[in-house]
Parts: structure tokens; sequence; C-alpha cells
């Protein structure tokens, strides 16, 4: 669009100066390059126009590259006094029209966009060297180990659970979760925990030979466990052909174990589970003692201060001779109040054998002599009452210290009975939180190796190769721009 009105108006300008000088038929580029061979052949031009002249006076077209590399190449270094040097016969061409701007445009735009096609192409040829050396051949390497050199093995799985007995007899929160997954997940934890520690690598070791299984000159270098390894590097070898998970949702624990013979497999997995059991056996064992410690020690407690309670009756019975205090103040009482009831009808019988105006003597006598008699009597009884009942030990005082010690056996007895009813209970509480190993799925020897996985793993280093490359390459790109800003 801008070009022809651009060229309209040159070729008008021509016309109307057609007396005026005639336009340049060369590009400044082309006169520069003239000016430049002549400047080199020493013609002593005195502008580029003129050097183009000149140069064509001698037949030498300063436009063709070949000739003008040739005329170079063949200059003489050192002329001879006063000879012009020998012109090299060139093709007479004529020269080629000027461009105009919108051709120069496109022809520079092209020339822009060849070296940036040449750069993407030299730039990617180095991304994919790149990518071939640091990805593509450490892949290789490691696809070739997994299809080649690695060592087979054989994987035994197997799945047991804790469970707990029933509690039919439970309350409370306990009660709640009783029979579920949750009344056992710490117990599943610690076992869990358990085979996975060196206390149960050192057991497998010593029982079946662990490390010497691993230790086996069969077994690839990378997989081979050195023969006097320590027990540090045994321990990541076990963890490594040992996984154990837990499932909390269902209280399921999944284990894996993993050997270069399926029969040795299967044996490590069984071992394993028999420790497991083991060791929730004495969890069990030891919760049941926890818990029936404090009611033994209860029972034994008031066992023995129920025997100190019939220590002291027995004590304070035999300290008044006297089994019991309260019959005999009792018959003592019953004693006085006969002997007074019989000495009130003597002494009115008395008084009526007197009131005879002619009283016969000899019965008087008589009944007076049994008054006298009685009275006496009581006198005795009285003094063994005042005895029984007053001073420190008296009966009165001795039975109310007997009733003290009986109520206070009765006390006993009660809380004798309760601390057994107590260890009863604990007992039958005791023998339902035992927990026991269940297995679900048996390890039984696999017939075909499970690891190692060779495409899968092969896959695996390209991604981690893959993604190293990417870390690295950004992070040089991000230092090389900041270094650069």
């Amino acid at each position: 669009m801008t070009t022809k009105p651009k060229r309209k108006r040159r070729n008008r300008r021509q016309a109307e100066g057609a007396d005026a000088t005639p336009p340049c038929p060369y590009t400044p580029r082309q006169l520069r390059l003239a000016r430049r061979i002549a400047d080199k052949m020493d013609l002593g031009a005195t502008s580029d126009l003129d050097a183009a002249e000149r140069l064509k006076a001698r037949g030498i077209d300063p436009f063709r590259q070949t000739a003008t590399l040739a005329l170079v190449v063949d200059r003489p270094e050192h002329p001879q006094d006063g000879a012009p040097p020998a012109p090299v016969p060139v093709a007479a061409k004529p020269p080629e029209p000027a461009l105009s701007p919108a051709e120069r445009r496109e022809q520079e735009i092209g020339q822009i966009q060849a070296n940036i096609a040449r750069r993407r192409r030299r730039k990617l040829r180095t991304l994919l060297l790149r990518l071939a050396l640091f990805v593509g051949l450490p892949t290789a390497a490691a696809g070739w180990y997994y299809h080649q050199v690695a060592t087979p093995l054989y994987a035994t799985k197997s799945e047991f659970l804790i469970l707990q007995a029933d509690n039919a007899g439970g309350s409370g929160l306990g009660g709640l979760l009783s029979g579920t997954q949750f009344a056992t997940s710490q117990d599943s934890i610690g076992v869990q925990s358990f085979l996975q520690s060196k206390e149960a690598m050192l057991q497998l070791d010593a029982d079946l030979g662990f490390a010497a299984h691993f230790s086996d000159p069969a077994i690839d270098p990378i997989q081979r466990l050195a023969p006097d390894a320590s027990v540090e590097d045994t321990y990541k070898t076990y963890l490594r052909h040992v996984t154990i998970g837990y499932d909390p949702t269902e209280g399921m624990i999944r284990m894996e174990v993993s050997a270069t013979d399926p029969q040795v497999a299967a044996a490590f997995s069984t071992r394993l589970i028999g420790y497991a059991e083991d060791r929730v056996n004495a969890l069990s064992a030891k919760k049941r003692t926890d818990q029936m410690q404090d009611a033994l020690r209860s029972f034994e407690q008031a066992q023995a201060d129920r025997r100190l309670a019939q220590q002291d009756l027995l004590r304070l019975q035999q300290q008044g001779a006297v089994l019991d205090p309260e019959g005999l103040i009792a018959s003592l009482r019953s004693q006085i109040s006969a002997l007074e009831t019989r000495r009130q009808d003597r002494e009115l019988e008395l008084a009526a054998l007197r009131d005879n105006p002619r009283p016969n003597q000899a019965r008087v006598q008589g009944v007076e002599a049994d008054i006298a008699r009685i009275e006496t009597y009581l006198r005795r009884l009285n003094a063994r009452m005042i005895d029984a009942t007053e001073g420190e030990t008296s009966l009165a005082e001795l039975s109310t210290r007997i009733q003290m010690a009986q109520a206070d056996l009765a006390t006993r007895d009660l809380i004798l009975q309760s601390a057994l009813q107590q260890v009863e209970q604990t007992r039958l509480e005791a023998n339902r939180q035992v927990r026991y190993l269940t297995t679900s799925v048996a390890p039984v020897p696999s017939e075909a190796p499970s690891y190692p996985r060779a495409f899968e793993n092969t896959i695996l280093a390209f991604l981690i190769f893959g993604g190293m490359y990417l870390m690295v390459s950004l992070t040089l790109s991000i230092l090389r721009e900041q270094v650069t800003s």
C-alpha cells in the first residue's frame, strides 16, 4: 500500500527532471563494496561512484562475490614499483537493479527468519543431545538392570487382625467401642511398630537367618547384603523386604515379605505372625495383671483388717472371762428383782404376825431370819452389780467394747465381701479385655516372581531423571537470568 505511491512519485520526479543528474544505478551497499575493493587495489577513487566506474573501466565487476574474493586472494603482496596491479579477468556482469525499501525489508525479514530457524535447529539439537545424555542414557541403564541383572524376588502376602473378647457387661465409652476396630487400634499400631522394629529383625535373623539369606552371592550386587554387614545395613534391607500396613477403617494389618525363594518368604511371614501373636498375648497378660493388681491388693487389705477385728473381739472376751456380759448383768438384775419381791412379801408377813396381839414368836423369828438372809444376799448381788457396772474393768464397759468390736467386725465383713465381689468382677472384666490375633489370610508361597517390575520401574526411572533434568535446567536458567540482569 505504501510502495506504489513512492514509486509513482519517483517516476514523476524523473520525468520532470530529465535534464537533471541521472539517479545512481547502485545501492549504497554496492557502492561501499566497490569503494573497499578500489582502496585495496589503490585506484585512487575520490568517491564511491568513482570507485565503481574505475573498477568497471578495468573490467572488474565489484558486485560479484566470487570474482571479488578471487581478486583479493590473487592480489600480490608486494607489487613492483610504478607498475599497476594486474587486473583479474572477470566476466563483466551488468549491475543488479536497486531494490525498493519494501523488497529490502522483505529480504532482511527473510534473513532474520532464516537466522531464527537456524538457531532453533541448533538449540533443538543441543536439547536432544542433553536429553539423550542425562535422561535417555540413565533410563536405558536402569531398564537394562531391571530386565537383565536384577534378581527376581517372590512376595508372600498375609493379613491378620487383633480382636477383643466379647464385652457383654461393658458400659460407657468402652461398651460403645467394644467389638469394633477402634477398641484394638492401639494394639494394632503397637504390633505394627514391633514388626517394623530392630527387635523383630534380630529375632528373625536368629531363628531363620535373615541376613544370611540376603548375603547369598547369587543375588545381584545392588540387592545383595555384604557378609560383614552391620545391624543398621541389615535393618535397612529388612525394611525394604518386609512391608507392613495398617488399615484403621477395617482394623486389618497387611504384611508383604519378599525373598529370593518363595518358601523362605512364606517361612519369614509365618514366623513374623508368630512374633506378633506372642506380643499380643504379652500385652493382654500385662493388662490383666495391671487390672487385677489393685483389686487383689484391696481384698488382701480387707482380709487383714477383718482378722484384726476378730482378734480384738476375742481379746475382749478373754479379758472379762465372760462370753456374754449383757446376759450376766440381766441375770443379776432379775435375781435382785426377785429377792426384793420376796423380801417385801416376808416384810408384809412379818407385819401381819406382829399385828396379832399374841404372835407366834417362833414364826416371827423365822420370818425375821428370812428377811435378814434375803437382805444379805441382796447386798451381795448389788455388790456384784456395782462391780459389773462401774470401774474400768466393769462388765458394762466390757460389754460396750465387745459391742464396738462386733460392729467393727461386721463392718470388716462387709468390706471383705465387697472386695471379694470387686475381685471377681475385675477378673471377669480382665477376661473380657483379652486380645487375640487371628489370621484372615495365611502366607502362601508364590509361584511367579513379584519383583522387580521391570516396565513400571523403567518408566519410574524415566520420570525421575526427567524431573531432575527439568529442575536443574530451570534452576540454571533462573540463576543465569539473575546474573545477567
